[in-house]
């Protein structure tokens, strides 16, 4: 991570702030809406926020153009290699969160919350790489959402049925690939290994006390998620900026902290552009991948109004009236979640908020072009789904029609 902050100093990206600030309310207002800020005297610590604040910044970490993102995502299998390296941490101390800056960011959150812990799991042979959102109950105990049926909420259900504790460790300050990786939906035990692919060089791991591989980090606390231990974790904000609900949720139990000399925390702000990226980006290639069984898909992007989560633009090259249609299908198929979805020509710029608004003004008929899908399985983040989560769904053809073409090209 340090050598990112570098890359993001080096070329003028990042903002420090050297005033003393407060973790609590106070931080994460001064970042919001900013790029990467890096707080140098935040409770006697350091921490960087909005690390990989825009598509751009995802891009750079990943050494590819910004267009060029999901093709490099496309062409990446996890197939990397991993390295487990016997190296010491420069501090160890007693388990004491307090010591540790983290954050609570509005005025309702339940309390301080770790947003950018790579929690990583270990049960029989099976390890999982996860982000998870803790809130800090005490001084070595933290409340984890787990959601189902995700792979770390499968292990603790497993370990808790036979009432044991599931051994973890979590990762704080990681290097933005790794952080990307492990936000991937992959085969349970993947994670480090699409890591490693994606840095076209093997992953290095380091071995902690309880057994478990964590990546290369600021800071690294070990410990166990309670097989019978739960509180009630939230308010939260998501995604969208709203509140979540308070729920019932195991409790992590700290038993051992080690860290790099003078760390730097890591925190992601909730429903800030970093928070929506991390969730919605690796979508783009199960998506395209779906799609491109249809007809010849260009490319696609989950819309930063949409929380890079609930809509999706796609651009096709189209070979029959009905490919947008079947397109909008398998979209909605492949990430469940989204909730509009447009698709547009070759000529239209996806990039481009006003061009999207432009195909939808000139090629969209409404009584022909637009799909209502009512009574589907929706986002639970989406303040407008039902209690049981389903909703309706909306897509747009937003392509020209085939016959007279020539009506809607557009001069250069």
């Amino acid at each position: 991570m340090r050598h990112f902050i570098q890359h993001l100093k080096d070329s003028g990206q990042l903002e420090v702030v050297t005033k003393p600030v407060s973790p609590i309310l106070q931080a994460p207002r001064l970042a919001r809406g900013r790029g990467p800020v890096l707080f140098e005297r935040i409770d006697g610590s350091q921490a960087i926020v909005n690390l990989l604040a825009s598509r751009a910044l995802l891009a750079q970490a990943l050494n590819v153009d910004e267009r060029g993102l999901i093709r490099k995502l496309l062409s990446t299998a996890a197939t990397g290699k991993t390295v487990l390296q016997d190296l010491a941490w420069d501090v160890e101390s007693t388990p004491d969160l307090s010591k540790l800056p983290v954050m609570k960011f509005f005025e309702r959150d339940g309390g301080p919350y770790i947003t950018a812990g790579v929690v990583v799991a270990k049960y029989g042979h099976r390890i999982n790489a996860s982000v998870h959102r803790m809130m800090v109950v005490d001084k070595t105990s933290l409340a984890v959402r787990l959601v189902p049926p995700r792979h770390t909420y499968l292990m603790h259900k497993a370990s808790a049925k036979k009432a044991e504790p599931l051994n973890i460790a979590i990762a704080i300050g990681v290097d933005p690939v790794t952080l990307f990786a492990t936000t991937t939906r992959l085969p349970c035990g993947l994670e480090f290994n699409y890591a490693a692919a994606l840095k076209g060089k093997a992953q290095t791991l380091i071995e902690c006390e309880n057994g478990i591989p964590v990546p290369p980090s600021e800071i690294v606390l070990e410990g166990q998620i309670s097989p019978t231990r739960t509180t009630n974790e939230g308010p939260f904000v998501d995604l969208t900026g709203t509140y979540d609900v308070v729920r019932p949720e195991p409790v992590i139990e700290v038993t051992r902290m080690v860290s790099a000399r003078d760390p730097i925390y890591h925190s992601i702000l909730p429903a800030g552009v970093e928070h929506s990226l991390l969730m919605g980006i690796p979508y783009e290639p199960q998506i395209y991948n779906a799609c491109k069984n249809v007809t010849k898909v260009k490319n696609v992007v989950l819309t930063a109004g949409g929380r890079h989560y609930l809509h999706a633009v796609i651009q096709i090259e189209k070979q029959t009236e009905g490919d947008a249609k079947n397109v909008i299908m398998a979209a909605f198929a492949a990430h469940t979640s989204l909730k509009h979805v447009v698709v547009v020509d070759q000529d239209i710029d996806i990039y481009d908020a006003d061009d999207i608004e432009f195909a939808i003004a000139t090629r969209v008929k409404g009584d022909l072009d637009v799909m209502v899908i009512p009574n589907v399985r929706g986002s639970s983040l989406d303040p407008r789904s039902g209690s049981d989560g389903t909703t309706t769904k909306l897509g747009v053809d937003a392509t020209a029609p085939l016959v007279d073409h020539w009506k809607f090209e557009r001069v250069h």
